[in-house]
């Protein structure tokens, strides 16, 4: 069976993108897809140092943190969403450090990410989703992997816990981005 993990970026836990990454991967469940949510909220990862320990030696990552398990469900599944709320413009420092940590990691031991299908979901207060789209979809295109659309840019508008669930559009969009990364990943066998 196919599987698709959702990674939620944000340090607080049950909050917008949390609840805007389960509704992408409950609806990869309707098309009959295994999933897993990971947030790294109460996580440790630690930003890359640059030791190049893991290109060098080809060996995984030095760094004694929580990314390890994390880095290792990616390795396995078929399918990765990757959700962060907008901090000041960009994706969360957690999402950053996980991002730069596990394309370095990958790309050292022979691109491990190519063609798994994957993409964003961003949550903000006003403004920054675009940005942090952006920032959030060069990860997936630098690793190789398969971008599905949907249909909008999987941004919401949410600030306090909870408000995200009213904007019906990104809802919407979310459900039927976790769809199509199911779908995609069924037709890439």
């Amino acid at each position: 069976m196919k599987r698709v993990i959702g990674i939620v970026g944000s340090p607080r836990a049950g909050g917008n993108t949390e609840f805007l990454v389960r509704e992408a991967l409950r609806a990869a469940e309707e098309e009959g897809v295994e999933t897993e949510l990971i947030t790294l909220a109460g996580k440790r990862i630690e930003p890359c140092n640059a030791c190049l320990v893991c290109r060098e030696k080809k060996a995984d990552c030095p760094i004694d943190d929580d990314l390890k398990p994390i880095f290792d469900k990616m390795l396995v599944a078929d399918g990765i969403i990757l959700g962060s709320p907008v901090y000041v413009g960009s994706a969360t420092p957690q999402v950053k450090a996980l991002i730069d940590r596990v394309t370095y990691w990958a790309g050292s031991k022979g691109r491990l990410f190519e063609n798994k299908v994957g993409g964003p979901i961003v949550v903000a207060r006003r403004a920054g989703q675009n940005f942090t789209f952006a920032q959030l979809i060069y990860f997936f295109f630098i690793n190789g992997m398969i971008i599905p659309g949907t249909t909008y840019w999987t941004v919401a508008v949410g600030r306090g816990k909870g408000e995200v669930a009213k904007d019906e559009e990104g809802v919407t969009t979310a459900r039927n981005f976790g769809r199509k990364v199911a779908w995609l990943t069924r037709k890439l066998d």
